[in-house]
């Protein structure tokens, strides 16, 4: 159990870098499935709304932006995770990465996309893409769970209750010296 707890965040690190690490050449080459996707399912839907052009080349959220988003997601987590010193960066990582992949599990859930993405020719992926990013999603948010302590030092007046209870308990604390 020790192991795990040790080591287990390698395990959620590297399975959302190679989610997204593989979808890459999926994203940088223009490849049909993500033209489709970007393309001819998201950006009429888009358009549709008032906002034309979000998803296709040079938009705003086009398949290289979410792209980058995810190789910048994925290096974040793999540098957290290999230095101790440098966990800041692994919850930077799995920030971005539970942010982009929700935005892919909106677009799933509530747009013309669907669960099960139906291509041009007829096939299905089966929900294949929607299952990925619902771990990608877990993942990422177990992530930020293990890393609570690193994130939650930002929060304001976290240090200053943390030297409340310190002070109620008798215990010095970093923020407040010992008198005397």
């Amino acid at each position: 159990m020790n192991l795990l707890r040790r080591h287990g965040h390698w395990l959620l690190t590297a399975y959302v870098a190679f989610v997204f690490i593989q979808s890459l050449f999926f994203k940088f080459t223009g490849s049909p499935e993500t033209v489709y996707i970007f393309e001819t399912k998201l950006d009429p839907w888009a358009a549709s709304l008032g906002f034309p052009g979000v998803f296709a080349p040079g938009g705003v959220f086009s398949a290289k932006v979410v792209g980058a988003a995810e190789l910048v997601a994925s290096l974040l987590l793999l540098a957290g995770a290999a230095s101790s010193r440098r966990r800041v960066l692994q919850v930077l990582g799995a920030a971005l990465a539970l942010g982009v992949i929700t935005g892919a599990i909106f677009f799933h859930l509530f747009t013309p996309l669907g669960v099960a993405v139906v291509n041009t020719d007829g096939s299905t992926d089966g929900g294949e893409l929607f299952a990925l990013a619902c771990g990608v999603w877990l993942a990422s948010a177990a992530l930020l769970w293990l890393r609570r302590e690193v994130w939650g030092a930002w929060l304001p007046g976290r240090a200053a209750a943390e030297a409340t209870t310190a002070t109620r308990r008798g215990v010095s604390s970093p923020a407040r010296p010992p008198a005397g």
